[in-house]
């Protein structure tokens, strides 16, 4: 049976056009994504700061991953809603409706769809090599992540005079957490914060055990409405708030500590479902690397920039304590299993939500923030979810 769904309302504004030409020469995707965008954005009459949403297509030779990060820095914006859509020919037609949808949802206000590419004679069709993380970063050797976010501990280091032992607090309190989840790859590994130190110096200043071990695995979840909930099922657990940001694709590009994105997706979605951090039973937070679980607890505001070590001192981040951190050992306890290691705080904070994490629960679990990081600390999503009191 067909559902009825109602169609958002929004408008186009603004359109952009290249005319085709046979070959391109010495042009790259990039290059022709933001002609197309200038156009559309003058022929809309507006300043490319107005531009808080972003959609692209997944053939960006320049970059073979991080495709909205890659443009909105190579477009200067910093969009609060950003997405591939690959639908092939259908590409465009399912961009319009995705970004009307977005901003019904109030993740944006206004939405940029852009497609383009590249068609050289050679038959090699994309450039790799002419986008800011090539030129200014992998030259010098900022290549890869534990690169990127070892660049973030020192320049938390640097700046506000934290401490390796700080840091190795928070992959103590994975690994500790980790005891409670049998199906944790570290289950039946604590680790001390001096084995931590201990460990082998991957790049200074980051330690081995600072570092997501990659594992395999997958993690799923289902999303319906409040009218369609499947009867005598498990309590739901609702989205009340979200917020998304990208601020840059290369680690030389990226903005001051404090105005990470997380700090705009955080408060953007406590705002939507407006909480406080402070309201939060659990802090189901990215944790690739433990300079990412840093900077996110200081951007939620849960302490002041570069107070993280000495707020944590303070705290408890088991089940039992006053701030349940990763209660699943986090992805440095439990395991990245690629892109789902994300899923995986999603996961937990679903199963405290519903009562059904023993026996690691937190007593009357009602709230929980979770964030998302992609890139190097580049790409923020921030959920509130809850359930009925």
């Amino acid at each position: 049976m067909m559902v009825k769904r109602r169609v958002p309302r929004c408008a186009i504004v603004g359109i952009g056009e290249l005319a085709p030409i046979r070959y391109t020469e010495g042009t790259t995707t990039l290059g022709l994504i933001a002609e197309s965008v200038r156009l559309a954005v003058a022929d809309a009459g507006l300043e490319k700061d107005a531009i808080d949403g972003l959609l692209v297509g997944p053939q960006v030779g320049e970059t073979p991953q991080h495709v909205p990060a890659t443009v909105a820095e190579y477009l200067g914006i910093q969009p609060t809603m950003s997405n591939v859509v690959d639908l092939g020919g259908a590409t465009g037609a399912g961009m319009l409706w995705r970004a009307a949808a977005a901003i019904e949802a109030g993740m944006c206000e206004t939405v940029v769809c852009v497609l383009a590419n590249t068609n050289e004679r050679s038959g090699n069709p994309r450039s790799p090599n002419r986008n800011p993380i090539r030129e200014f970063d992998v030259p010098f050797g900022a290549s890869g992540a534990n690169a990127s976010y070892a660049l973030l501990k020192q320049r938390h280091m640097a700046e506000y005079g934290s401490t390796q032992e700080q840091f190795a607090l928070i992959a103590h309190w994975a690994r500790k957490n980790a005891q409670l989840n049998p199906n944790a790859i570290f289950y039946g590994k604590p680790l001390s914060v001096e084995e931590v130190l201990q460990s082998p110096l991957i790049i200074d200043p980051m330690h081995l055990y600072e570092i997501v071990m990659p594992v395999a695995g997958g993690a799923a979840f289902v999303v319906t409405s409040k009218d369609s909930l499947p009867s005598g099922g498990h309590a739901p657990v609702y989205l009340l708030g979200a917020g998304e940001k990208i601020t840059h694709r290369a680690v030389s590009q990226s903005p001051a500590l404090a105005s990470a994105p997380l700090a705009y997706a955080i408060s953007a979605a406590l705002e939507q479902a407006d909480v406080s951090a402070q309201d939060m039973d659990l802090l189901s937070l990215y944790d690739c690397y433990t300079s990412v679980v840093g900077v996110t607890i200081e951007n939620a505001g849960l302490c002041k920039p570069g107070q993280f070590g000495e707020w944590m001192k303070d705290h408890s981040f088991g089940h039992d304590g006053d701030w349940p951190l990763n209660t699943h050992g986090g992805q440095l306890g439990f395991g990245q299993a690629d892109l789902a290691g994300g899923v995986s705080h999603i996961i937990e904070a679903v199963r405290q939500l519903r009562h059904e994490a023993h026996p690691r629960q937190i007593p009357n679990a009602r709230l929980s923030l979770v964030t998302g990081n992609g890139a190097t600390l580049s790409e923020a999503a921030a959920l509130v979810l809850g359930v009925e009191s």
